[in-house]
């Protein structure tokens, strides 16, 4: 787990500049503490203890304003910049070396599929307050392919 929270860690220093200290890290981002959140809820949702899994990521969502359902899975490196109002449903897949900034949900159609996201599809395409209700989404983008204001 702590090898985990050192990758995590480390992510948020390669993809925020504002980041200057550990300490500030683990104190003051509250998308680390989200995932941090999910990773334990997420262990219990797989050890079928459905309530108390549903409990702890409400608990989170009120500590950090990010809601992440313990049945979504997330892939390693995961970053959540300036999280406030985002949404992960139950039926997301979320690849590895992805970020999301405020305001994305990620949200089902169907209980067969989820949202998959992939990695390095993010940074520039997935923030600013960006719905995604689908079966899927696989593709992955070039980090160099300009932001889009719409």
């Amino acid at each position: 787990m702590f090898k985990n929270i050192r990758e995590d860690i480390a992510s948020v220093f390669a993809r925020d500049p504002a980041a200057r200290t550990t300490f500030e890290v683990l104190t003051c981002y509250p998308g680390l503490h989200a995932r941090i959140f999910h990773r334990l809820s997420n262990t219990l949702w797989h050890a079928g203890f459905k309530w108390l899994a549903r409990f702890i990521s409400h608990f989170a969502r009120w500590f950090t304003g990010i809601e992440i359902h313990p049945g979504a899975t997330i892939g390693r490196r995961f970053f959540i910049d300036h999280g406030m109002g985002v949404v992960i449903g139950e039926t997301a897949e979320i690849g590895d070396d992805v970020t999301l900034y405020h305001g994305v949900t990620l949200g089902g159609t169907s209980w067969k599929e989820g949202n998959a996201i992939r990695p390095w599809v993010m940074e520039w395409w997935w923030g600013r307050g960006r719905k995604y209700w689908a079966r899927s989404i696989s593709a992955t983008a070039p980090r160099s392919v300009p932001m889009r204001w719409w």
